[in-house]
């Protein structure tokens, strides 16, 4: 009978310390790096990894910079092999802490937070703080995020023959249902 006690209590414990934790595997991220006149320089990646600790408000996410599709199989090519290189920095992440966060202060209509944390792209890091808004949702939470970054933080370096055509300052969007 104890041991049927303590693999129960060890079961009950699981499963609450599962319902702390958060994630997605779908989430989304946009980008653009446009300048006017010239054409768009966007991209979405629709397979970003996502998790969110509730209890403690921490946040992670991951990606892998091949997920990213452009509208032009050749803007792709350039973007993996040239700027972000794929093949040597596979993934972006993000480490962070999600500000004054309590899972029972949502509702329905979306509340802004601070997020804080690290993100790493192309081998290199920045401490970034952004706004969020984050809401109840139908299973789950939903978060947005629109920010900008700097290609220079990263060392992302953008040829001199298309600096004209391509923004140093890119514009990111980040939508994330977390279940």
């Amino acid at each position: 009978m104890k041991n049927f006690l303590l693999i129960f209590l060890l079961f009950l414990l699981n499963i609450i310390d599962a319902q702390e934790k958060m994630m997605t595997t779908n989430g989304i991220i946009v980008f653009e790096a446009s300048i006017p006149f010239f054409e768009a320089v966007e991209a979405k990646n629709e397979t970003v990894n996502c998790v969110l600790n509730a209890k403690k408000g921490t946040i992670s996410f991951v990606t892998f910079i091949k997920q990213f599709q452009f509208k032009r199989a050749l803007m792709e090519e350039h973007f993996n092999k040239n700027y972000l290189e794929s093949n040597r920095y596979p993934k972006a992440t993000f480490k962070g802490l999600i500000e004054k966060f309590d899972l029972k202060d949502l509702g329905l209509t979306p509340k802004d937070y601070y997020i804080t944390g690290k993100i790493t792209i192309h081998g290199k890091s920045k401490n970034i703080r952004v706004l969020a808004k984050i809401k109840k949702a139908i299973k789950g939470i939903e978060l947005a995020s629109n920010f900008t970054l700097n290609t220079d933080d990263f060392n992302i370096e953008i040829p001199i023959i298309v600096r004209s055509k391509i923004s140093k300052k890119v514009t990111v969007g980040v939508n994330s249902y977390l279940r």
